[in-house]
């Protein structure tokens, strides 16, 4: 028997994989095997569901992820263009060197998406998986950025310094992060065994965390740059019992797949649009739990 489904206020953040491979093939990523066979994407289909999830929470965050976004610009903007100004739109991204779009090309939609773009999350791993676009275009791009860089199994740690002071010239905050597949309920705020975490504590200034059931944030300041250690749970649905006795399926994330079908989780579950229109929500639970967090 299904139960009622409670997310936060606003709506949970709707992940779109847009209809469209990337030329990569970083290690860490999950997403890869789902580009092996592009039969049954459809650009109209995710268009129709992002209008979707706009009538049911018209505040609720999109974030555009691959793939690579930046792929097929056309294909972006039209999925963009259906979004209202009421929503915050993040991008991730390599910002890649590509056939297709030249660097000035793909700094042109940034300009011409500033104020509808919230943030581009742009990839760069302290180990190079792929070739990247020069630091000093990522220095040009006209909306927001932030740097994600995912410390995968033996990272160099003898090079964060190095890697850090790379983006300072540009001001680029930077957000580190776990990788996500190894992250239990368990670890997900253990601290002493962390290596990433200590490691981080020992070159930089610490300087809070904040987090809530679902993902946290471990802050750092080096020489005013903002960084932040992110761990996520691998999926984005948590079941609980509230003090009434009514159990609630929680909601963090929903996603809109390359067909466009909507899914309630990162492990293919499959969204009950009749249940989300009757959601329950809950002020979002991500709070600061120690020191400072004032960036």
């Amino acid at each position: 028997m299904s139960v009622p489904y409670k997310t936060r206020e606003g709506g949970a953040t709707v992940t779109v994989f847009v209809p469209y491979d990337c030329g990569n093939n970083c290690p860490f990523c999950i997403n890869k095997k789902e580009y092996a066979d592009c039969s049954g994407f459809s650009l109209e289909k995710i268009i129709e569901s992002i209008r979707t999830m706009d009538a049911i929470t018209p505040r609720c965050d999109f974030v555009f992820t691959g793939g690579e976004p930046l792929a097929d610009l056309e294909s972006l903007q039209k999925m963009l263009d259906v979004i209202p100004a009421t929503h915050k739109i993040y991008i991730n991204t390599t910002f890649p060197v590509q056939k297709r779009y030249s660097a000035q090309e793909m700094l042109a939609f940034t300009e011409k998406n500033k104020d509808k773009i919230t943030c581009m999350n742009i990839s760069r791993h302290l180990v190079k998986y792929v070739e990247e676009s020069p630091d000093e275009v990522l220095g040009q791009i006209a909306c927001p950025t932030r740097i994600n860089c995912v410390l995968y199994k033996n990272y160099p740690a003898n090079k964060l310094v190095d890697y850090v002071e790379r983006f300072l010239p540009y001001g680029i905050p930077i957000q580190f992060r776990y990788d996500y597949t190894e992250t239990t309920p368990e670890n997900l705020y253990e601290e002493d065994s962390d290596k990433i975490l200590q490691d981080l504590k020992r070159l930089f200034t610490y300087k809070g965390l904040d987090g809530c059931r679902m993902r946290n944030g471990f802050h750092f300041e080096y020489k005013g740059l903002h960084m932040t250690y992110h761990k996520t749970l691998p999926y984005s649905t948590i079941v609980e019992t509230d003090s009434n006795g009514v159990t609630y399926e929680i909601l963090y994330d929903i996603l809109i797949k390359q067909t466009g079908e909507i899914h309630s989780d990162w492990t293919g579950v499959v969204m009950d649009l009749d249940r989300y229109h009757n959601a329950v929500y809950e002020p979002y639970d991500l709070k600061v739990i120690n020191g400072v967090v004032d960036f």
